[in-house]
């Protein structure tokens, strides 16, 4: 699945590209006045393939869920527990990110793929949660607000990368082709565009590891407080880092490998999800520092990845900014968030709508009987 999905993947279109730049300048507003949003329709009109694109509606959130073996270094004041009870907050609706979901209309789909605790089995979903299994039946997304789970776990969480590879490379596959199936079935079941979400305490170290081996950069440059940790505990935490990179050596030619040696189980996922994505030529609105580790990954697998991809905001984690200027991609929104969950690209999701929206309702100068400049 996963050499067949990156073989579907190909450049922009750019005959759409231009005649959406065309139409652009056929509008009702001084040219260039919507700054970024004009250049995202272009890019999303690239992707679709047509001039307009199809407005991205409706919105699907699929959350990925999953623990870490590191968390054994300390390098969280949380303990793991929490990213079951998290889990369970969100299937309450009771996170923020249920609230903003419920603000954007976004279906919200949280998927265990690690998650050391077991959690409670979704009705209907046989066998046992601690085998390998797929993603079972997406179906329907639930409605706005009403998150469903869908239990995909490959094993309870990653090992320790800084005493061995955090996963087997069967594993990570396991984990990406996840990703790449829920993609396909929430497209199939009328996802529009994608939104990426997180769960996973301590998962901002595996992040900045992942950051620092598909960009080449110090660990200290990639590695953040996550939840906010003490002086002492962060420098522990870039020296974790260091550690993991010098014990694997990972290889950013080879992305499996890294995710691997460095990664976790949400972040592999969240690779899959985009590349499934920008097989289908759907977009996939990013949201923090995980998502942008999982970007880097894909496109380390398939470089025309990236015209699927929309920054939604600029993560504080310092990594963010690292792997955002690898990829080439401008944020929409900086409002110093670090939360995760997938809160900052539900909040930039309305300004990607508006950005297609204008190419679709915008009157030109010709038909508004505006005099050009």
């Amino acid at each position: 699945m996963l050499e067949t999905t990156i073989a579907e993947i190909a450049p922009l279109d750019e005959p759409s590209m231009t005649a959406a730049r065309l139409w652009q300048a056929r509008l009702t507003k001084p040219a260039g006045s919507l700054g970024a949003l004009e250049e995202l329709s272009v890019r999303l009109a690239g992707l679709a393939g047509a001039s307009p694109p199809p407005l991205p509606t409706p919105a699907a959130l699929a959350i990925f869920a999953g623990d870490h073996g590191v968390h054994a270094q300390r390098v969280t004041g949380w303990p793991q527990e929490v990213t079951a009870q998290m889990v369970g907050n969100f299937l309450a609706g009771g996170a923020v990110v249920n609230a903003f979901a419920r603000q954007a209309g976004a279906t919200v789909t949280v998927v265990d793929v690690g998650v050391a605790t077991p959690l409670p089995q979704p009705e209907g979903d046989p066998g046992d949660p601690a085998e390998p299994a797929g993603p079972g039946d997406v179906g329907d997304p639930a409605g706005p607000g009403a998150p469903r789970l869908v239990s995909a776990v490959v094993r309870r969480g990653t090992r320790d990368m800084t005493g061995t590879a955090a996963l087997t490379r069967d594993e990570t596959r396991t984990a990406v082709e996840i990703g790449i199936r829920i993609a396909g079935e929430l497209i199939d079941a009328g996802a529009g565009i994608l939104l990426t979400g997180d769960m996973g305490i301590a998962n901002t170290t595996p992040a900045a590891a992942l950051i620092a081996a598909f960009t080449g950069v110090e660990a200290a440059e990639a590695t953040g407080r996550g939840t906010g940790v003490d002086d002492p505990t962060y420098q522990h935490k870039i020296e974790v880092v260091r550690t993991a990179l010098r014990r694997h050596h990972p290889d950013p030619a080879d992305p499996l490998g890294v995710l691997a040696a460095v990664g976790g189980l949400e972040h592999a996922a969240l690779t899959g999800l985009i590349l499934g994505a920008a097989a289908r030529r759907v977009p996939v609105l990013l949201d923090g520092v995980i998502a942008v580790a999982a970007a880097l990954a894909a496109v380390a697998f398939a470089p025309d990845a990236v015209g699927a991809m929309i920054a939604g905001h600029r993560s504080a984690e310092p990594g963010a900014a690292v792997a955002l200027r690898r990829l080439g991609l401008t944020p929409l929104i900086d409002l110093g968030l670090r939360l995760g969950e997938g809160t900052g690209a539900l909040l930039a999701l309305p300004v990607v709508t508006g950005a297609v929206r204008v190419l679709h309702e915008v009157a030109t100068f010709d038909s508004a009987g505006v005099v050009e400049k």
